[in-house]
């Protein structure tokens, strides 16, 4: 989309990888006293060169070439500090645990790390802020709605953007505007370059007249749904409709894309499923120790295409929920549930439903029957959710801090699973995974 700059993560990559560079050459220079010869430089590019690439992708999983994620600049030195930590121990793993290269450069690496850290601040916080995708521009927003109060708030109180909207516009409220002065006279006087507006919006044909002759001065034309999707990673729900989804969703066959995904699901499901039979003794032990109930439970949930579909949990409750949503300290949550639940060490047990099909690794979180019937009848179009297979992971769950408490919520998390159903790709998918281990890993979310 034209409003937001997509060439920024690719320069903040690159830049990112010449700091790193940059970082080695110095290292180099500080541990020989002397300029490297070209000798010394291939034994030490090619291992270097895998470890910045695994790097950057530590610094895509913390975030740093995200659009929303930077918002205040004073954070931004403790979050490179802390990912170059975790960077840190990589590498150690990296040359003494993998030993293909060769190389095991200690003080060399203690040297890089120190410099590189140095370099990517001063890349981040110096020379970022003179790229031309730190202008912003001077915009104006016509629209109405929550939607469009939420779109201002967001992009006025975000330098990340390069738009940032000097007058607003409510098409629900036009009698009382004298739109000339508001809009037209605004784009010559304030030197406005983009105008963002609901075009679908029954009222923005009264003014669609007044604004055709902008285009010839040189303004632009943004669809303020699409700019509002791109900005929240959610599509704006006063858009659906039955024409959106005509629109928008289609259900094609996607053979590569299904193919890549369920051998995803397959290997890393089993690998991971394997792998966590090594805690299994432990959570069983400590469900017995703290109440002496049954060590798992099995759970009816709706499945792709509606039909039900038996989960298994570690227990973490005295009862079932039986589709009630849970309180922040329910009493019903026994003392360890507390812990497999924030670990979600309680969900192990499906991996096993993702390799049997049951579910996949990433796709809307499934509902429990009895709740699912329930949300059908108060949300529109809820139920398009389950076209597809659910998943362990998914959009909605990164983006709500925490699941659903009541139907707004829901509400909520059905536009960002909306977005999910419209953009789904296997390059979405493996984005979802990656930014899942860094919530495992920060124990957010339930």
């Amino acid at each position: 989309m034209t409003s937001l700059n997509r060439r920024e993560p690719i320069i903040l990559f690159a830049g990112d990888l010449l700091a790193f560079s940059s970082a080695l050459f110095l290292a180099l220079f500080v541990r020989y006293g002397q300029t490297p010869s070209w000798e010394l430089l291939k034994i030490h590019i090619p291992p270097f060169a895998t470890l910045f690439l695994l790097w950057a992708l530590v610094f895509f999983i913390a975030g740093l070439y995200e659009k929303h994620t930077l918002v205040f600049k004073g954070k931004l030195p403790s979050l490179i500090f802390s990912t170059q930590i975790a960077n840190s121990l990589l590498a150690v793993l990296f040359f003494y645990l993998v030993p293909f290269f060769g190389i095991t450069p200690k003080t060399i690496l203690l040297i890089h790390l120190v410099i590189s850290f140095l370099f990517v601040v001063m890349w981040r916080m110096v020379l970022v802020p003179r790229f031309g995708f730190r202008h912003r521009e001077r915009a104006i927003l016509i629209g109405a709605g929550n939607e469009m109060k939420e779109l201002r708030e967001e992009v006025n109180g975000n330098e990340r953007y390069n738009l940032v909207f000097i007058s607003s516009v409510d098409l629900d409220h036009l009698s009382g505007i004298a739109f000339r002065e508001e809009v037209v006279e605004k784009v010559y006087s304030e030197s406005v370059t983009s105008i963002v507006i609901d075009l679908k919006h029954e009222g923005s044909a009264k003014i669609l007249p007044s604004l055709y002759n902008l285009i010839f001065s040189n303004v632009r034309f943004l669809d303020m749904h699409k700019v509002y999707e791109e900005v929240f990673d959610r599509v704006p729900l006063s858009l659906v409709g039955y024409s959106w989804f005509l629109e928008n969703i289609s259900f094609s066959s996607h053979t590569i894309y299904d193919t890549l995904k369920r051998g995803m699901d397959v290997f890393i499901g089993g690998f991971l499923g394997l792998l966590s039979l090594l805690v299994y003794p432990f959570v069983m032990l400590a469900i017995k120790i703290d109440d002496r109930g049954p060590i798992f439970i099995v759970q009816d949930r709706i499945g792709e295409g509606n039909r039900i579909i038996k989960l298994w949990k570690f227990r973490s409750m005295k009862g079932s929920d039986g589709g009630v949503w849970l309180k922040h300290e329910d009493e019903r949550v026994t003392r360890v549930g507390r812990f497999l639940r924030r670990s979600r060490i309680d969900e192990l047990p499906q991996l096993w439903n993702v390799v049997r099909g049951d579910i996949s690794l990433i796709g809307p979180r499934p509902d429990i029957v009895d709740l699912g019937k329930r949300l059908a009848q108060e949300l529109s179009y809820y139920t398009v959710r389950n076209l597809i297979k659910p998943g362990l992971s998914g959009w909605a769950q990164l983006r709500q801090d925490l699941p659903p408490q009541s139907v707004e919520e829901t509400r909520l998390r059905l536009a960002y699973d909306l977005y999910y159903l419209k953009n789904r790709s296997f390059i979405l998918d493996l984005i979802i995974a990656l930014k899942t281990i860094k919530v495992l890993i920060m124990r957010k979310g339930i």
